[in-house]
């Protein structure tokens, strides 16, 4: 009998880490209504204080900036402080700062550069979000599970940005464009207050995780049951001396520049290019969230399965590879089509594709930097954020100057040059090691993966 009882803790199964997954699912979804919303209401908000196209791309961007300033000192504090915490500091944030954008007067002088302020503020805040999911997944996460975890987690992004549309444009011809902010405010502190009861920063300290589930994420995270994470966390050196990472990074960039052609104008592009009235708009701008919802956790659990059979080093660089080349595609000829549903779909298409590399780019930033997943995410995050705001300023130009085919087109060819980077990315690298450690190391894992 008191056999029995000491074998309980392991008799039963829990999924914690699966519940707290989709309530980061939940928290990358807020994110993205929240950052999203201005680019529905931007049509609005630029008829309201006489914006052009380009000083719209501006407010846009300095979210962006913002964004990317803090994705470093973000990943910093969720190493050392723990994701809970921040996590929940971050999300409060964004609700105060998208209502104090709903509160915005008419009047107001100088309204460009206040909306600038608040959308950077609004950015820096947002900056908590996936570092600190990040450092969640390094804690939380068994390795052959990463892939999936991040792709759940990123399809918060195609969820968030699928309802924005129906969602902001209803409140916008109902209440006015103000009003979606003050939503967006409320749904912020609902979530953040939900993550901070929930949520633990390791699976020891959470009373409703079994022995059994510990075991099988201590296990994951170490497979061969030695100190392969280290016990201190990484220095700035041995991250920024990585040619993976930076390589890495570099990736990231493309993939933030094409990606915001999709979360940034293109609402914008099927009013003003295809003529598309506001609720058309909203409806046919959907169809890329949709499918980026659908491909993220996709290509993740693709790329867990053949990391498991493979390697990581083909289980994880063959789906970006594939992703951003067939996204390439998708922007060329969709842009060219003339019909406004076929260009859509076909639009629609390319955001899927990028988003099946997605899960990649965190689930080899996390198995790189370990306890330091924070801090190295949030680099290779601040990198890509450069590539977002570039875009947001480069394709209203490039429209201007050329017409919006020309901006997919420029699209297209950075994710070709991301997809070309992803082949020397090197996953199984270990920052921590001094390079002659490294190297025999890495002969190890060919050996053993080869075998």
């Amino acid at each position: 009998m008191p056999e029995a009882i000491s074998n309980a803790p392991y008799a039963r199964t829990t999924y914690v880490r699966w519940l707290l997954v989709l309530w980061l699912f939940v928290l990358s979804a807020v994110a993205y209504l929240d950052r999203v919303n201005i680019s529905i209401a931007g049509v609005l908000i630029a008829q309201e204080f006489g914006f052009s196209n380009v000083r719209l791309g501006i407010v846009f961007s300095a979210f962006l900036w913002g964004y990317a300033l803090f994705q470093t000192p973000a990943g910093w504090l969720a190493d050392r402080l723990g994701p809970r915490r921040v996590l929940t500091a971050g999300v409060l944030w964004w609700g105060i700062f998208s209502a104090l954008t709903a509160a915005i007067s008419h009047n107001v002088g100088n309204a460009v550069l206040v909306l600038i302020s608040l959308r950077f503020l609004l950015g820096a805040g947002e900056a908590i979000i996936y570092p600190s999911s990040n450092q969640f997944i390094s804690r939380w996460i068994p390795r052959d599970e990463r892939g999936i975890a991040n792709g759940i987690i990123f399809a918060g992004v195609g969820i968030g940005g699928a309802i924005t549309p129906p969602i902001i444009t209803y409140l916008m011809t109902h209440h006015g464009w103000r009003s979606s902010f003050w939503i967006c405010a409320l749904i912020g502190l609902i979530a953040g207050i939900v993550w901070y009861i929930a949520a633990r920063d390791t699976p020891e300290s959470h009373p409703a995780v079994a022995r059994a589930e510990s075991d099988r994420i201590r296990q994951g995270i170490d497979p061969e049951g030695k100190s392969d994470i280290p016990a201190e966390r990484l220095p700035w050196s041995a991250i920024l001396s990585s040619g993976s990472v930076w390589i890495l990074s570099l990736a990231y960039f493309c993939f933030g520049y094409v990606a915001w052609i999709f979360i940034g104008w293109f609402f914008f592009y099927l009013a003003k290019a295809r003529g598309l009235d506001l609720k058309a708009s909203a409806v046919y701008s959907m169809l890329p969230f949709l499918a980026i919802a659908i491909c993220s956790p996709l290509g993740g659990a693709i790329g867990d399965m053949l990391t498991k059979r493979f390697g990581s080093r083909l289980g994880r660089c063959s789906i970006p590879v594939f992703g951003m080349s067939l996204a390439a595609v998708f922007l060329v000829f969709g842009s060219a089509a003339r019909d406004t549903r076929l260009a859509t779909i076909v639009l629609a298409g390319g955001a899927g594709s990028l988003y099946l590399s997605q899960s990649a780019f965190w689930a080899v930033s996390a198995d790189l930097g370990k306890k330091s997943a924070g801090a190295l995410s949030g680099f290779m995050n601040m990198i890509n954020q450069f590539g977002a705001a570039l875009t947001l300023i480069a394709t209203p130009f490039l429209a201007e100057k050329f017409g919006w085919s020309a901006g997919f087109r420029v699209a297209a060819t950075v994710a070709v040059l991301g997809a070309v980077a992803w082949l020397f990315v090197n996953p199984r690298a270990n920052l921590a090691l001094s390079p002659a450690a490294r190297i025999e190391r890495q002969a190890f894992f060919d050996q053993k993966e080869t075998a």
